[in-house]
């Protein structure tokens, strides 16, 4: 693989973050919102919670369920060393919150007509990880 040597390295969120705690805990057939409730730091969760208000039709809940876990994987990320630019692989489970809220958050902002904020998180995605959406599983 060639990499762009100007380019920081892919920030990895570690095992420990409160995104794989979350996971276990909906495979485990856990409630959702105590799910979020319990790990709040989880934006795997907020995603979720996100992706659960769009397609029961509530777009406003659905963007600020999806803005809560845009930032709290914002946060986390600057933890791990991201500065704002960089690969954030899809492909690593425990940032995958921080883009399934990204994904969640440019749908959202799409469905109440905020086209700018959609345009910004599919760009924001698609310099993430350009594959993203796909290891994401779309919508």
């Amino acid at each position: 693989m060639n990499r762009n040597l100007l380019e920081p390295d892919p920030v990895l969120l570690p095992q420990d973050h409160p995104d794989v705690a979350a996971r276990a805990a909906l495979e485990a057939g856990e409630d959702l919102r105590a799910v979020a409730a319990r790990h709040p730091a989880a934006s795997l969760a907020w995603a979720r919670l996100a992706r659960q208000s769009l397609e029961a039709g509530d777009a406003v809940a659905a963007y600020a369920f999806a803005r809560t876990g845009y930032h709290r994987g914002l946060d986390a990320l600057r933890r791990a060393g991201w500065r704002g630019a960089g690969p954030v692989p899809a492909a690593h489970l425990p940032n995958q919150g921080f883009l399934l809220s990204v994904l969640a958050l440019a749908d959202a902002a799409a469905a109440i007509g905020e086209e700018e904020e959609h345009a910004r998180c599919m760009q924001l995605l698609a310099d993430s990880d350009p594959r993203a959406v796909e290891v994401l599983g779309g919508r």
